[in-house]
């Protein structure tokens, strides 16, 4: 029962059901749940599942001799290719809602639309990467590749500010990104040091 509750299957499982329940009541209620809902609730999961993404390595630094923490490392590739998939999905419908490569070019010199092409062009080989294979060809050169995590974040959260009716939200998740980012580079520069 122990390795079912760690296991990676059941990991993705759970990972799954937003975008399970979303297509779900996107199918079941189109009306009640429409585009702009889906739309923004597939951004969300993208951009919450980038900061859990994002958390793991202060925690790691914070909790390195606990097992939850080196559990969470060992996902920590599970959550970010999670966090790609849903920004995909989040693209896939903005593609199927405009339906014509006219309008959707005409956007592009949209700041928002610009800052989340821009973003999703940046985790393409993030997520492409995010396997054993890559990581034993790519050797040192993995952790420089996946450096982009941090140009892809910003990019979300400025996409997230510029993109919101109320930005209210937005500021308060650049706010906890910041509490996230904040500490690891401290942690890290004071690892560094001694």
């Amino acid at each position: 029962m122990k390795s079912l509750a760690i296991s990676r299957p059941l990991l993705w499982l759970v990972l799954a059901l937003p975008g399970l329940w979303m297509l779900g009541r996107w199918a079941v209620t189109p009306k009640l749940y429409g585009y702009g809902h889906i739309v923004a609730d597939s951004g969300d999961w993208a951009a919450w599942l980038l900061m859990a993404t994002l958390a793991v390595t202060p925690i790691r630094l914070l909790f390195r001799r606990h097992r939850w923490a080196q559990w969470l490392m060992r996902r920590r590739r599970d959550l970010g290719v999670a966090s790609f998939a849903y920004a995909a999905g989040h693209t896939a419908i903005y593609l199927f809602r405009k339906a014509s490569p006219d309008i959707v070019g005409a956007e592009l010199s949209t700041p928002y639309i610009l800052a989340g092409w821009l973003a999703l062009a940046l985790f393409v080989p993030l997520a492409i990467t995010s396997n054993d294979i890559a990581t034993r060809a790519l050797k040192r050169s993995w952790k420089r590749v996946h450096r982009l995590v941090y140009p892809a974040a910003v990019l979300t959260f400025l996409h997230w500010l510029l993109a919101a009716f109320d930005p209210t939200t937005a500021y308060i998740h650049i706010a906890i990104l910041a509490a996230i980012e904040l500490p690891r580079v401290w942690l890290q520069r004071r690892q560094r040091v001694t």
